[in-house]
Formats: structure tokens, C-alpha cells, sequence
């Protein structure tokens, strides 16, 4: 897939974004798609979109297969065909469209702003289907995502999406995130990491308390 450009990525995500919101008012108009394109909540960064550049990212789009215009209607609407035309899952569809629409976030933001679009049972969910889709350059194609440097006074990294190529990145941002791939070993345990690891000694718990009942012992 062609690098997308910034209008493309915000209309294709708004898209996504109202096909799970608002589904009773989906496919959408060329005017409605053009405020929600121009919100001012839920957006980073803020644009102001006309309907002309509405019209050529949605041309663009449909080239690539991933915008339809949908037939049974007198007003002509549009589609998204994101999954398909990208190869990913609902999950890691979700997590695109959030990137696109709301900038870098970290997995417990991403977790909390996808309550209307996708229900992740916790943040380990989040962090593995953000690691799938960085996983996709190892198999002879493009990452989608990257782990950025972690921000002063946050435990966990933010994640931003590569559908608009490393240059819609800022450079202390890319320089951040190869600094800490090489630097893993010193970083804490992320809050999924952590969730696994409890639900780990959870599982061992009860399972010892089991073989003690079994044989008839009691625990110190």
C-alpha cells in the first residue's frame, strides 16, 4: 500500500470511526464525512478539511480499494474497506483507526479510547495486537506501528501508526524509539506485561492449593 497522506488517513479513519459510533447514520455523505473529518474532540491534530480535499483523499481511496461508494442511495455515500484492504483483524483495524484519528497514545489510552469501537479484555490484548502489527516488517512487509520514547512522567511508551511513513513522525520521535529498542533490558514492566504476570500467579496459586487439598495437607 501507497504511503497515505494526512487527509486520506483522517478521512479513511473517520470512516472506520462512525461505521462503529454512529452505524445508523453510515455509509456517509460527503458533508457529514467532512465534519467528522473537522471535529474538535477526539482529533489529533484539529484539521480543517474542505470538500474538494475530502473529495480527491476519497478518489485516492478508491483507487486503492479502500473506500467504496455505496449504491442503494439517492445521495452518494462511502464506505471504508480498511480490513480487507489492509490484511488486519478487528483489533488491529481499531487500533489503526485510533492512531490515525487521535495521534500517539499508549496501550491503557488506546484501551480506554476504543470503549465505543472494541471491547479489549485488558491492556495485554492491546500491547499483542499492537506488537502483531509491528511484527509485519519481519515477514517481508512494512510495519504499521512503531513504539515511541517514553515520555517524561509516563511509565508506558506511546505507540503512533506508519500508514503516513516515518517522515509524518517528528525526528526526536524516531530517534526515541530506536533508542529504546536497543535499551529493552532497562525498562520496566509494562502494565500488560504485569497483568499477565498476576494472572500467572493467580493460576499457580490455585493450583497449589489444589495439590495441597488433594493430599490432604495444610499450607503454612
Amino acid at each position: 500500500m501507497r504511503i497515505l497522506t494526512p487527509h486520506e488517513a483522517r478521512v479513511l479513519a473517520t470512516l472506520m470511526e462512525k461505521a462503529r459510533t454512529v452505524p445508523d447514520s453510515y455509509p456517509l455523505s460527503l458533508n457529514t464525512l467532512v465534519l467528522g473529518c473537522n471535529q474538535k474532540t477526539s482529533r489529533d491534530p484539529v484539521m480543517d478539511i474542505t470538500e474538494p480535499q475530502a473529495q480527491a483523499a476519497l478518489d485516492t481511496l478508491k483507487k486503492q480499494s479502500l473506500v467504496f461508494e455505496a449504491s442503494s442511495s439517492r445521495v452518494t455515500r462511502f464506505e471504508h474497506n480498511f480490513q480487507r484492504g489492509l490484511g488486519v483483524n478487528e483489533p488491529q483495524a481499531v487500533l489503526l483507526g485510533l492512531l490515525m484519528l487521535r495521534g500517539a497514545q499508549t496501550p491503557g489510552e488506546l484501551r480506554l479510547s476504543s470503549e465505543r469501537w472494541y471491547k479489549f479484555a485488558d491492556i495485554a490484548s492491546v500491547e499483542d495486537a499492537l506488537a502483531a502489527l509491528k511484527a509485519r516488517g519481519d515477514d517481508s512487509g512494512a510495519p504499521m506501528v512503531v513504539q515511541l520514547a517514553r515520555a517524561p512522567g509516563m511509565r508506558e511508551q506511546r505507540w503512533a501508526h506508519l500508514l503516513c511513513g516515518e517522515l509524518a513522525l517528528l525526528p526526536h520521535q524516531l530517534a526515541g524509539a530506536s533508542d529504546a529498542t536497543g535499551d529493552r533490558q532497562a525498562e520496566p514492566v509494562s502494565l500488560g506485561q504485569a497483568e499477565r504476570l498476576q494472572q500467572r500467579i493467580d493460576t499457580l496459586e490455585s493450583q497449589v492449593a489444589q495439590l495441597y487439598k488433594e493430599l490432604g495437607l495444610s499450607q503454612a
